[in-house]
């Protein structure tokens, strides 16, 4: 898939020269890498905002059209306002299509449903990983790389060496080989304890509940004397 984007040159810099490029509906960019020099670019900012909806704009070979001028390169960074809906700046890399590249490409996950952790042990698939670091020419760059997860089960997790890769791609492995996806079991319900706590109709008493209730009531305690009075007798 072709995805383009227009961009001109800009001349100023810095952060007032960014600001005021912003208040006229522009995104400050650059354009760096290859044997050419960094360039200062403008995108709209519609138009980027649009794109960077789009999960394949994210993991592609782009053109990048600066004055008409293309030019292929990968997105490699994009900053947010913190507040605001706003791109404050974006950063794109030239590519050469004979140097591989690396890239970090999202996961697809398929057939969760069929696996026999889902449908025979009543688990559910947990994605560890949503995304992938990859090696590959610019003109092997998957959009995305699929994870089937078929065979998945407890204690059978899938692991990123069980992902079957696309001609000419390599995943870079920055870990020793690890968990991309698993099965999670239901837990058992506690019981409640009020529940646990509340005696079986029939079932014998406890010793303690046993010797109380055979133990004999006390005796009430005497009334007290009454003030002034002594063995029924005024004084």
């Amino acid at each position: 898939m072709k995805i383009e984007i227009d961009a001109t040159s800009r001349e100023g810099q810095g952060t007032s020269a960014s600001r005021r490029l912003r208040r006229t509906g522009k995104v400050p960019g650059i354009l760096y890498g290859g044997t050419t020099p960094p360039q200062s670019i403008a995108l709209d900012h519609n138009q980027l905002a649009l794109h960077l909806k789009r999960e394949a704009f994210h993991a592609s070979v782009l053109t990048v059209n600066v004055d008409g001028a293309a030019t292929q390169a990968l997105l490699r960074d994009v900053q947010i306002h913190p507040v605001r809906p706003q791109i404050l700046h974006v950063d794109f890399q030239r590519v050469d299509p004979n140097r591989k590249i690396h890239v970090r490409v999202p996961l697809h996950f398929i057939n969760a449903e069929a696996s026999p952790g889902v449908k025979e042990q009543g688990g559910v698939a947990s994605h560890i990983y949503s995304e992938v670091e990859i090696s590959c020419l610019p003109a092997n760059l998957p959009e995305y790389i699929v994870a089937d997860l078929k065979d998945l089960s407890a204690g059978n997790p899938l692991r990123l060496s069980g992902i079957a890769m696309p001609e000419g791609v390599e995943a870079v492995l920055r870990h020793e080989n690890p968990v991309v996806a698993s099965i999670l079991l239901p837990q058992a319900e506690p019981v409640a304890e009020e529940e646990a706590a509340a005696p079986v109709e029939g079932a014998a008493p406890a010793a303690g509940e046993e010797a109380q209730a055979a133990a004999p009531a006390a005796p009430a305690a005497a009334p007290a004397k009454e003030p002034g009075k002594e063995h029924g007798k005024k004084k």
